[in-house]
């Protein structure tokens, strides 16, 4: 049977943790071999059988030092080799109990031990008291560990000390390294964005020539802005990333061009989800906000914030202390946008909406207007060039010529018009399917069709 070199190294890397807490129990104890020290224990080094190994890739990647690597394979020991904790139940025969200094939890879920930021630290420091300062630095929301997400601090009670919280490895890094694939990021609390795709192509998108040529000066910078940066040496004039805002009515394709600039330049693209992020808590909304971005800081991600005047939107006098919240917030905002090395957008339904201290740092602000009827024709085509078919008597011109809809609404009567055809066993859409089809979207807007438009 093949052996799988991810199991492979994580076993070697258990059985190395194994030993360097041992040795540091050893060395703290002042047992047998006491003066033998952990750092000096072999570490676990990439063979031939273990070649391909995601874990010594990230390793090398990431270039983790002794005590971030230390505390890698610590927090994996729950999941791959549990009982290479168990000598911290060992008790205190002084006290009768578990050496607080251990650190650790016991879940009721799990009955094995739990490491908490007091155990990274006893290991670390038990022989070495000057290397307190390295265990702040692994546990930094700054580091590494936290920023990909790998390392999971967690408080079982509020107001619990920063080394009493438990260190866990996130699953879906846990997946990665026991089976070389890495999950998708999934929706969620600890990550309030999801990613966001399209089958569709640049011919679908329909925009002025005008607009189509600013949407194509971010795609320029999406391929080649590194070499701009590097090669050029226009680091050291401008700043990293690219910052832009589209504005306009709903419907008009400011979605779909996000998706398609990272599909088009093979790169992920992020929707925010603001429900989430928005908070009536002080420090939370950033707080919320920080997750993502240090998350993304190290991928080559688009960010797009949709309905942005939630987060975006202009600031106030500072009148009252919530006016004072909301400036402070604002202002670490920015400060996140530009420092983000990736490409941000923005859409917004009215460019008025935003605070000008961001409209000042955008490199391009793009107008997603209503379509003109020419281009409301070519966006009505395209909605009805596949199976679903409009009868051959309707003037699909004077339709596109009276009707001002964006193509989101098109798209809407498309939807409405293939489920009343498919529902009489036809593939051809009449006249009046259409007309009650573009009906129901004046109707969102409160809008009518006038008695000429009917006829």
């Amino acid at each position: 049977m093949e052996t799988n070199p991810n199991l492979l190294v994580l076993d070697r890397e258990m059985d190395w943790l194994q030993k360097v807490i041992d040795q540091v129990i050893c060395s703290y104890l002042l047992q047998e071999g006491h003066e033998n020290h952990w750092m000096d224990i072999p570490l676990p080094e990439a063979s031939a059988e273990t070649e391909g190994s995601v874990y010594y890739q990230k390793l090398e990647e990431w270039n983790l030092n002794l005590f971030e690597r230390l505390c890698l394979a610590l927090i994996l020991a729950p999941q791959i080799k549990p009982e290479a904790l168990d000598i911290f139940f060992s008790k205190n025969a002084l006290y009768d109990r578990g050496f607080t200094e251990f650190g650790g939890v016991i879940n009721k879920n799990h009955s094995g031990f739990i490491p908490t930021g007091q155990t990274l630290s006893f290991l670390i420091t038990a022989v070495n008291p000057e290397l307190k300062v390295e265990i702040l630095q692994v546990l930094s929301a700054a580091n590494i560990l936290a920023k990909e997400q790998v390392l999971v601090l967690e408080s079982t009670e509020s107001s619990v000390p920063l080394l009493n919280q438990t260190i866990t490895v996130n699953e879906r890094w846990l997946h990665y390294f026991i089976t070389g694939t890495l999950p998708r990021l999934e929706h969620s609390v600890s990550f309030p964005a999801q990613q966001i795709t399209t089958n569709l192509s640049w011919s679908d998108l329909v925009l002025e020539n005008h607009v189509m040529e600013q949407v194509m000066e971010i795609n320029a910078w999406l391929n080649h802005g590194e070499t701009l940066m590097t090669e050029w040496g226009l680091e050291n004039k401008i700043k990293a990333g690219y910052r832009t805002l589209f504005y306009g009515p709903p419907g008009t394709g400011k979605t779909l061009t996000a998706t398609l600039l990272g599909k088009n330049t093979n790169r992920e693209v992020y929707r925010v989800d603001l429900s989430m992020i928005v908070s009536k808590y002080i420090g939370e909304t950033e707080k919320n906000l920080s997750k993502i971005f240090d998350v993304a800081q190290h991928k080559d991600w688009i960010l797009f914030f949709d309905e942005a005047d939630a987060l975006f939107g202009k600031r106030t006098s500072a009148s009252y202390s919530n006016d004072r919240h909301a400036n402070q917030q604002t202002g670490y905002l920015l400060q996140r946008i530009e420092d983000f090395p990736g490409v941000v957008i923005l859409a917004s339904n009215l460019k008025e909406n935003m605070d000008e201290a961001f409209s000042r740092r955008f490199q391009s602000m793009i107008h997603f207007g209503m379509p003109a009827p020419e281009e409301r024709l070519l966006l009505w085509e395209n909605a009805f060039s596949g199976k679903c078919k409009l009868d051959p008597a309707i003037d699909l011109e004077n339709i596109a010529e009276q009707y001002e809809l964006a193509g989101g609404a098109i798209i809407n009567v498309l939807r409405y018009c293939a489920l009343k055809a498919i529902q009489q066993n036809e593939t051809i859409v009449g006249f009046q399917d259409l007309l009650e089809g573009i009906r129901r979207e004046f109707k969102k807007e409160n809008r009518t069709l006038s008695v000429t438009q009917m006829n």
